[in-house]
């Protein structure tokens, strides 16, 4: 999937569009997709001027937004207004500084899906090493009324 087609599954934008392309997915299984780090990153301005290191909020926030591609292509919610809503983290760990000129990529697997929740558990990895991980809760939701 091109930047496109993952504008099309996720409703986030810049800033918040954390995933640049997907490179493999297994539906109802896993994805591999991809962030190259930029310096231009808005975060990176008071995330340290000195030292600029990706915070890890939005490290976790990326593999949710895998997480989400992989939900909306897998149970088919492409199109039809339903959103993935984040609501859970456990077992976040960051292992290494994530900083500009890195490619990140993640790798995201479904550990369940039942009803509307799905589970999810997701690697943020630089040059094959583990930087970050965490396991992610999502709800499948009906879009807001206006």
């Amino acid at each position: 999937m091109d930047i496109r087609a993952v504008m099309a599954a996720l409703p986030h934008r810049y800033p918040m569009l954390l995933i640049d392309r997907v490179v493999s997915m297994v539906p109802s299984t896993s994805i591999h997709a991809i962030k190259a780090v930029s310096v231009n990153e808005p975060f990176f301005q008071g995330h340290f001027p000195s030292r600029p290191i990706m915070p890890g909020v939005l490290i976790v926030e990326a593999i949710a937004q895998a997480a989400g591609i992989l939900a909306v292509e897998s149970l088919g919610l492409a199109g039809t207004g339903k959103l993935v809503y984040f609501m859970g983290i456990d077992g976040a760990k960051f292992r290494a500084p994530i900083e500009p000129g890195c490619l990140i990529d993640f790798h995201v697997e479904f550990t369940q899906v039942r009803g509307a929740i799905c589970k999810f558990s997701g690697k943020a990895m630089v040059d094959g090493k583990l930087a970050a991980e965490a396991q992610c809760v999502a709800m499948i939701a009906d879009p807001p009324k206006d």
